[in-house]
């Protein structure tokens, strides 16, 4: 059985920790800022798909197909995850539309993610997945709403 101990990380070297603490202090900015880039250019995908911008790759979405909804989760999460608003439910449902997507349409096209051209949804849907436990970090409008709620 795993002890708490064992998760644990091996204590840093004297020369390190001080590097180390340095480093961790920007931790929370750094995740903030993952999370607005990954954001943006995952709305560029729900851009791309709605608007044709920056151009457009495939055909637009008729309403209501499974590609509109792709769109819509793309657009709208993209925009809430880049200011950071309900990051947690949000990073959710895009994470679980990545991991959809990527059975859908990159899976059948073979078993190698670089060969069926779907690392990238790999990277988002993990990417997202991590902000169900991580949140938004304090650049954000969570951070901002929850603040004020508490204080």
């Amino acid at each position: 059985m795993l002890q708490a101990s064992s998760l644990s990380p091996p204590p840093a070297h004297s020369e390190t920790s001080g590097l180390a603490a340095r480093l961790e202090r920007f931790s929370p900015y750094v995740l903030s800022i993952l999370r607005i880039m990954a954001a943006l250019l995952f709305l560029e995908h729900g851009l791309s798909k709605f608007f044709g911008f920056p151009a457009r790759t495939m055909a637009a979405p008729e309403l209501f197909d499974i590609e509109w909804f792709a769109a819509l989760i793309e657009f709208g999460g993209g925009i809430l995850l880049t200011i950071g608003l309900f990051t947690r439910p949000i990073a959710l449902i895009v994470s679980g539309e990545m991991a959809v997507g990527y059975f859908l349409a990159h899976a059948p096209q073979g078993f190698y993610p670089y060969l069926n051209h779907g690392e990238l949804a790999i990277m988002y849907c993990f990417v997202f997945f991590y902000f169900i436990f991580a949140g938004a970090g304090p650049l954000s409008l969570d951070a901002l709403l929850w603040k004020r709620k508490r204080g």
